[in-house]
């Protein structure tokens, strides 16, 4: 029997907040970093979470990473694939969202594609085709000012049409309180009209499954974990209660453990001053990690030192606007990559000498620190916060490090405390 759901993440915490939510509806759940290799064992798993860094790059280069990906799911079994987005839809008005769902459109038979970043439970839902977050437009919302891709349109027919070729529709949410066969009836009618992708509202957690279910009619959705878990629900097989999950840690990885922090969003940088009342902190010079190896040359001596009786976090310390004065000098790219590089040559160094315990926070920063340390996938365990599960590396230089991966707006204020105790 193949995998129940196969899906492709563009990037590394959103595939583990997804990995998180498909694993607590009841799917034997593993995350890929990169399309995995052939003989990958996939007999007692339910969903595979490909995890892509493709959110940023060149267009042309993530619909060639999703390819893989799509393809490699599909011939392990998956009957539909979910393209998981970000719940703010972070894109630019040149992708990559439109680019990869128009190719995985074009390869599953050009079917009218189910768009949705809606999750209730996050506090982002969609009404009239417009993104909220919390009761606001996300166009609105502190959430607009992603670093690589600031989001200032709500109008999610709008932001899609600028960057795909198909045409774009909305279900609204008068058709989805109706029921599966009302989202169907409007969707097969969007099919006759050649639209291929639609919008479609979801403003309560009840929406979800009657979604997935119109979804599940094509080969491809486009969504956030929000879809994801109607997905899962709708899927999962009737004794999930009683079957065996899959093994995570059979005992404590135990030994030092490291924060690290490279987001700039105002939640971690209040979970990061909340931090520092209860454990060592280092708020390293960005500009300083952009201009040489020194930096993170004194953060790997410094965390040698304070490990030895303490768990740490080292954080670029960087706001939003100390972010736009170092874009401004160095490039908005290059100076994120350097920072992101930094980072991820600590977390190497450390690994190195020995800490099997890691809590990253941002995104483009888990991204570097994962590839850094060349794992291949992760066992997806309990959560820790709402998106953040405990994660146990697969295929590594360095076996079974415990880890947590979350986005920088994930976490209530003692995040780091509360995920020290549970990545033990």
């Amino acid at each position: 029997m193949g995998i129940l759901l196969g899906s492709i993440a563009d990037d590394y915490t959103g595939a583990s907040d997804l990995a998180n939510t498909l694993t607590k509806a009841g799917l034997r759940t593993i995350q890929t970093i990169g399309v995995p290799r052939e003989d990958l064992p996939t007999s007692d798993v339910d969903a595979v979470v490909v995890s892509l860094k493709s959110r940023a790059i060149d267009p042309a280069e993530a619909v060639l990473k999703a390819r893989q990906g799509d393809r490699w799911l599909r011939a392990h079994g998956a009957k539909h694939v979910l393209f998981k987005v970000c719940s703010t839809f972070d894109s630019t008005d040149a992708g990559n969202i439109g680019p990869v769902m128009d190719a995985l459109r074009f390869d599953a038979g050009n079917e009218t594609v189910v768009v949705t970043p809606a999750f209730p439970e996050a506090g982002r839902t969609v009404y009239s085709g417009n993104l909220f977050v919390g009761d606001v437009p996300l166009n609105e919302s502190p959430l607009k000012d992603h670093p690589l891709n600031p989001m200032r349109d709500a109008n999610l027919v709008r932001v899609l049409s600028r960057q795909s070729h198909s045409k774009v529709g909305l279900v609204h949410f008068a058709t989805v309180a109706q029921g599966v066969e009302a989202i169907r009836s409007r969707l097969e009618r969007f099919t006759r009209e050649g639209v291929g992708a639609a919008i479609v509202d979801a403003v309560q957690e009840k929406d979800l499954e009657p979604i997935a279910l119109a979804a599940l009619d094509a080969k491809l959705s486009v969504g956030a974990s929000g879809l994801g878990l109607g997905l899962a629900r709708v899927l999962a097989p009737p004794n999930v209660q009683t079957r065996p999950r899959l093994t995570v840690f059979d005992k404590p990885v135990g030994g030092p453990a490291v924060c690290l922090a490279g987001s700039c969003s105002r939640v971690t940088l209040a979970q990061i001053a909340e931090a520092e009342t209860r454990m060592p902190v280092l708020r390293l010079s960005a500009e300083k990690l952009i201009q040489s190896a020194t930096e993170a040359e004194r953060a790997i001596a410094w965390a040698v030192t304070n490990l030895e009786s303490h768990s740490v976090l080292i954080s670029t310390g960087v706001t939003p606007a100390d972010l736009e004065v170092l874009q401004f000098r160095y490039g908005a790219t290059a100076s994120g990559k350097a920072i992101e590089e930094g980072l991820a040559t600590i977390a190497e160094s450390l690994a190195r000498q020995g800490v099997r315990r890691m809590i990253v926070a941002g995104g483009e920063t888990s991204g570097a620190i994962v590839d850094r340390l060349m794992i291949k996938g992760f066992f997806v365990g309990e959560e820790i916060a709402s998106g953040v599960p405990i994660l146990r590396s697969m295929g590594a230089p360095f076996p079974d490090l415990a880890m947590a991966l979350k986005s920088g707006n994930f976490g209530g204020l003692d995040f780091f405390e509360r995920a020290l105790g549970k990545v033990v």
